[in-house]
């Protein structure tokens, strides 16, 4: 078994995946983490679920230069949610070394990125089209990029992004380190590594027995007007503790959320129609187990990283081959079991006989969905919907547990820069430059985080002490 410690590590990106809770690396994290460190190019074929952002975070917080302001890094993805999550892990994965990442998404405020992309930002983590927005407007700098990385490429080929990728590609140095990662490898996604990675090494992660993850797929098929209904007995039947129901539109999302509200279910949902700022607050909600039951479109399968989720109901049947995979691949995650169950009408036969072909067996019908058995577990379920569930941690919580976030009233128009903070506050009795954590310098406010439960001393000694002459009030960050 390899460790993390076998992998020629910083001592504080060890530390930091260890507080993460991260014992032994997964397969795609022992085969890439050493080559991506090689600066080599690489081709990765690895399932969702099989930890392959760490995979790559981890070698990027490695590789990429501290005193460097411009961007080093830059990461696409598919989606949003999928932009910020990556973003979160690399910043927990190098928060000891003062790795900075940034977010850059559609369906919110322009400027408000502009006036991030001015602060020394490390690793850009974006989708396409946005990310374009900057590169064309001048607003991101991406003379210095060293690394690219392109997740979920399948996905991106199925969302249409291939040209915006391409474009992207175009316009950064020739001269870096590509890695593309994709539970499927297309003959697209080959010619797309062809033409743009030099010598690329080729990992696939193969869907061993040892490895597969451990889902059980079933398949019903029901009339369209009773599928509510027929829904409503499923989950009595199977308890789910935690849930994703997929739809085929937003309208049918709303539908249904409603249905199940007034049922009395713990329910919320998620659509390409809702405000950015909501989708992030309902995904936040349901992985820390705040309501059992998620209704949701395909915009999101992808992005949605629970390692709990028991099971996956298609209410409605996918079009795309590929988006069963990627729906069925929420469930059975990080080694535990997990239930596909496909609702498809007497008309859809077509569309089952494809995704069957595509993923390789047959999905075998499930039992029978009886009287007597629901009756019997009617009061396990009614018992179920009254408790509330467990509320979980993150797994940053625990790193983000020691650490204070200051707020300063100056800034760049005072002419202080990070090396000010870091020279004033690592002179402290008992603090070091290791304690001090991501710097934000704004035009006249700064935010400095306090790492290793040294916040409560930096506050106390800070409200006496100058920083480059400049007397400046100091208080607890809000939120």
């Amino acid at each position: 078994m390899v460790h993390f410690k076998e992998l020629k590590l910083d001592e504080k990106i060890l530390k930091a995946i260890e507080q993460l809770g991260y014992t032994e690396p997964t397969e795609v994290q022992q085969k890439v983490i050493p080559v991506a460190l090689e600066k080599r190019d690489i081709l990765v074929k690895s399932k969702t679920g099989s930890g392959k952002t760490a995979a790559f975070a981890t070698p990027l917080c490695e590789l990429v230069d501290w005193e460097e302001n411009k961007p080093q890094a830059l990461v696409l993805t598919p989606t949003r949610e999928l932009a910020v999550q990556v973003q979160e892990d690399i910043t927990n994965i190098g928060r000891y070394k003062r790795i900075k990442g940034l977010a850059l998404y559609g369906k919110s405020p322009f400027a408000k990125q502009k006036l991030a992309l001015k602060q020394k930002t490390h690793i850009v983590v974006g989708t396409p089209g946005r990310v374009l927005d900057h590169m064309e407007k001048g607003t991101l700098d991406v003379s210095k990029i060293e690394y690219l990385v392109i997740d979920e490429a399948d996905e991106m080929l199925n969302m249409g992004f291939l040209e915006q990728v391409e474009s992207i590609i175009k316009l950064l140095p020739k001269e870096r380190t590509t890695m593309l990662f994709s539970a499927t490898l297309s003959d697209e996604i080959k010619k797309l590594s062809n033409k743009y990675m030099r010598d690329a090494v080729s990992i696939e992660i193969a869907d061993s027995e040892d490895h597969a993850p451990d889902i059980e797929h079933l398949k019903y098929v029901v009339k369209e007007e009773q599928k509510q209904a027929f829904l409503e007995k499923l989950t009595i039947l199977e308890n789910p503790d935690s849930c994703i129901i997929f739809c085929r539109t937003k309208e049918r999302v709303d539908q249904l959320v409603d249905a199940l509200d007034a049922k009395g279910y713990t329910a919320d949902k998620i659509h390409g129609g809702m405000m950015q700022e909501d989708r992030f607050e309902v995904m936040d909600e349901f992985r820390k187990s705040e309501f059992r039951y998620l209704i949701a479109t395909d915009v999101a399968a992808r992005g949605i990283d629970i390692e709990d989720i028991t099971h996956v109901v298609h209410f409605d049947v996918p079009l795309e081959q590929e988006s069963y995979v990627h729906r069925t691949g929420r469930t059975g995650r990080a080694g535990r079991s997990g239930k596909s169950i496909m609702l498809a009408t007497p008309h859809e036969d077509k569309f089952v006989k494809e995704i069957e072909a595509f993923i390789g067996f047959e999905i075998p019908a499930g039992p029978e969905v009886s009287d007597e058995a629901i009756s019997k577990n009617r009061a396990a379920f009614d018992l179920k919907m009254q408790e509330q569930p467990e509320l979980k941690k993150s797994k940053g919580e625990q790193l983000n547990a020691n650490i204070t976030k200051l707020y300063f009233n100056g800034g760049k128009k005072k002419k202080l820069r990070a090396v000010d903070f870091v020279g004033t506050i690592a002179k402290i009795e008992g603090v070091s430059a290791d304690d001090i954590g991501i710097i934000t310098i704004q035009d006249n406010v700064t935010y400095v985080e306090i790492l290793n439960g040294k916040g409560p001393l930096v506050l106390k000694t800070m409200r006496n002490t100058t920083v480059k002459g400049k007397q400046l009030k100091v208080h607890i960050a809000h939120k």
